[in-house]
Order: structure tokens, then C-alpha cells, then sequence
């Protein structure tokens, strides 16, 4: 006799013919999805990156204001925190499509956060450079005004990076070889007979 009772959690079976067209389509929306997220996030950090104040002391060359010269680490600083967040919304959100776990899916999330970190970063820096057009340094003693910028290419790394290892996490904690992809059954303990020669 065994041991454990297995309770279907669903009753029936998708035909697995079709689990390859939904593993492609959640894909596809995966990608654009992240794509269309980050070039949103982009343009609100275009927004909200604050600019870097200089003082024209030659024709084409400035010095930073006391304390302006922090702006442009923050807005670094956003831009890579942005890419977190972006991240693992992305992991968690095709996660959350349990018929479409796999490599496709994976695949999906880290080329749509590298892609989106480029969108990100283009947006972002567009709408920056319309806020602060190149500022006239010829004029010297005047303070201008420099777009934010985002310092250096490795940041871009930040946002396949994170969705990459909440991917892995969440694939490590799942206790089902598949990753949770077909309908398991409950398994419940039958209740232990005990013989009564022994406990007497």
C-alpha cells in the first residue's frame, strides 16, 4: 500500500503540444513588456535627474559650484537604482507566468533588460538634452547649466544583472524539477497505524 495520497490539484491536462506557443508568446510580451517599462522609467528619469551647475571661467571651459558636482552622482545613482527596480519587477512578473518558466522565458527576461537598459538610457539622456541644451561657454563668468548624464556604460549592466540572479533565486527555491510548469498533485501523510501488541 503506499504511503501517500496524491489529490490532483486540477483536474485535467493542457495538451503539452501547446506549451511551446505559450512559452513564445509570454516571451514576446516578456521582451516588449520590459523594453516599454524601461523606456518609461528612462523618460522619468530624464525628468527628475537634476542638472550640474558650472561656472564659465574660460571660452569652453567651467568649474562646478560648491556641492553641484554631487548632482552628477545622482543622477548616476538613479539611473542605476532604476535599473534595479526595473530588474526585478521584470524577473518576479514572468516568474509569476508558471506555464512559461524555461530557458525561453529567461532568455526573454535577460535580453529584454539588456535591451531595456539601453531604451532606458537613451530615453533618459533624449529628454535630459532637451532640458539642457548645450549651454553657451563662451560667455565667461556666467553659470550653466549641463545635462545629467550617466557617467559610464557599466550601469547598463545593473539591470540584466539583478533580473539574471532573482531569476536563478526564484529557480533555486522551487522545489519542482520542472520549476512548477505542469499541475502537481497534493501529497498528504496517511495517518500512521499503530500496531496495538507493541504500544500494549
Amino acid at each position: 500500500m503506499c504511503s501517500r495520497v496524491g489529490i490532483p490539484a486540477v483536474q485535467g491536462q493542457e495538451d503539452v503540444n501547446t506549451l511551446p506557443r505559450i512559452r513564445l508568446r509570454s516571451a514576446a510580451g516578456i521582451f516588449c513588456g520590459a523594453v516599454t517599462v524601461s523606456a518609461l522609467v528612462g523618460v522619468a528619469w530624464g525628468v527628475l535627474a537634476p542638472p550640474e551647475q558650472l561656472l564659465v571661467v574660460a571660452p569652453d571651459r567651467g568649474v562646478a559650484l560648491t556641492g553641484e558636482s554631487v548632482h552628477r552622482f545622482d543622477a548616476i545613482g538613479m539611473f542605476a537604482c532604476a535599473g534595479l527596480v526595473v530588474g526585478i519587477l521584470t524577473a518576479v512578473a514572468a516568474w509569476a507566468l508558471r506555464r512559461s518558466r524555461g530557458p525561453v522565458t529567461f532568455g526573454a527576461v535577460l535580453a529584454g533588460s539588456a535591451a531595456g537598459a539601453c531604451v532606458m538610457a537613451l530615453a533618459g539622456l533624449g529628454l535630459a538634452a532637451l532640458r539642457f541644451p548645450h549651454p553657451d561657454t563662451t560667455a565667461t563668468g556666467t553659470v550653466v547649466a549641463v545635462a545629467p548624464g550617466i557617467g559610464t556604460l557599466l550601469v547598463l549592466v545593473f539591470q540584466p544583472l539583478v533580473a539574471s540572479v532573482v531569476t536563478l533565486v526564484l529557480a533555486a527555491l522551487n522545489p519542482y524539477d520542472d520549476l512548477g510548469v505542469s499541475d502537481h498533485p497534493i501529497e498528504l501523510d496517511e495517518p500512521e497505524v499503530r500496531d496495538p501488541a507493541i504500544t500494549s
